[in-house]
């Protein structure tokens, strides 16, 4: 009996170079870039929330960032609500000038991440 060899269509061929591709993406870029916001994007008093970092403006010309992962379960911050940000899947509160909780289910407040300015551009690390 013989044996023919395996095919491949091309339709196979593009969907494992594809998955192969995104795999090697992901790994050689396995963190998320820093996120960068103009400073005057940012309100005297409140916050903004770009996706995994929180960058908070307490009082004018004090810039702070923090994670957006809540502390209770890991679920991400989405709310802003004047000078506080809110988790709305158990609804803790934390206030943006120190990270503090508010009110919980939350005992510890918010994970401080690394800012630092540009001219008038804010840089959060996304660690």
């Amino acid at each position: 009996m013989t044996q023919s060899a395996p095919t491949c269509s091309r339709r196979m061929f593009l969907l494992g170079s594809a998955t192969t591709f995104a795999g090697a993406f992901l790994a050689a870029c396995g963190t998320e870039p820093d996120k960068e916001i103009a400073a005057t994007e940012v309100p005297v008093g409140s916050s903004v929330i770009l996706g995994s970092v929180i960058i908070a403006q307490p009082t004018e010309g004090n810039f702070v960032a923090y994670s957006s992962a809540c502390p209770h379960q890991g679920s991400r911050i989405t709310k802003v609500e004047g000078d506080t940000v809110i988790c709305t899947n158990h609804k803790s509160v934390f206030n943006i000038a120190d990270g503090s909780v508010v009110s919980g289910p939350a005992q510890t407040g918010l994970t401080t991440t690394d800012l630092k300015q540009e001219g008038d551009t804010l840089i959060a690390a996304t660690h």
